[in-house]
């Protein structure tokens, strides 16, 4: 099982890895949408659409929570980039600790709705989303600093625009097409998981994209010190230190 790890190329352990959390966020948006009161956590785009129609009052639509979870996004957002700050641009402990803190959030936030039982009312639910918006704004953005194409893990608007594009009716290049494609299967399969978790529980939805969200993190961690054997077997502060 090492060996055929190592014997995969960087490239593609990291798309597989970013793949499996845009699965995630589909799970997650699923969650915010359907039962935290219509608001997007992971999807921006959407999160701005909803709050400019809900500041003229369309439909009844939110204002406060989507406020608050693009606020939230932007933190997280923010926080990455500063730890990530003069990193190097392919997989390290930083990236895997940032990942991590994505997972275990997901997963806490989803045992205090379990624990808590039944619909989270009005503050619980706030809470919940700006949190959810400020880790996925710290996944997000770590990423973007891994930089695989077509891949950003919470919007796929610019991956479909590039498989129209290149397809057969556009420009006909087809580069990244099955990538592209399979990049939108997983954000919709992962919105079909979620809200299928939902009539189970909404806690039990977040610990499912908690632990799902662990795996790639694993993977790419692991990949990561078998590909460097030399640092491999150094302390987590050591390796953040040199910006590993």
């Amino acid at each position: 099982m090492r060996d055929r790890l190592l014997a995969l190329p960087s490239e593609r352990v990291h798309l597989a890895a970013m793949l499996c959390l845009t699965f995630v966020t589909g799970i997650v948006d699923a969650v915010g949408y359907l039962g935290l009161d219509r608001v997007f956590t992971g999807n921006m785009t959407g999160n701005v659409v909803i709050l400019g129609m809900g500041l003229i009052g369309a439909d009844d639509l939110p204002v406060l929570g989507p406020s608050l979870a693009l606020v939230g996004f932007l933190i997280g957002a923010a926080v990455a980039g500063r730890v990530l700050w003069r990193s190097p641009g392919v997989w390290n402990t930083r990236m895997t600790a940032l990942f991590a803190v994505v997972s275990v959030v997901l997963a806490a936030l989803g045992v205090l709705l379990l624990a808590r039982g039944g619909e989270p009312d009005r503050l619980v639910a706030l809470v919940v989303s700006t949190t959810l918006g400020a880790v996925m704004g710290l996944q997000a953005a770590t990423a973007r600093f891994l930089g695989v194409k077509d891949v950003t893990t919470v919007v796929v608007t610019s991956t479909i625009t590039g498989l129209a594009a290149d397809s057969l009716l556009g420009s006909g290049a087809g580069a990244g097409s099955v990538r592209r494609l399979t990049a939108v299967l997983c954000i919709f399969l992962g919105a079909v998981a979620g809200a299928a978790l939902l009539l189970i529980d909404l806690g039990i939805a977040l610990i499912v994209a908690g632990v799902l969200a662990l795996a790639p993190t694993l993977l790419g961690d692991r990949h990561h010190r078998l590909s460097r054997p030399d640092r491999g077997d150094q302390p987590a502060s050591c390796l953040i230190a040199s910006g590993v």
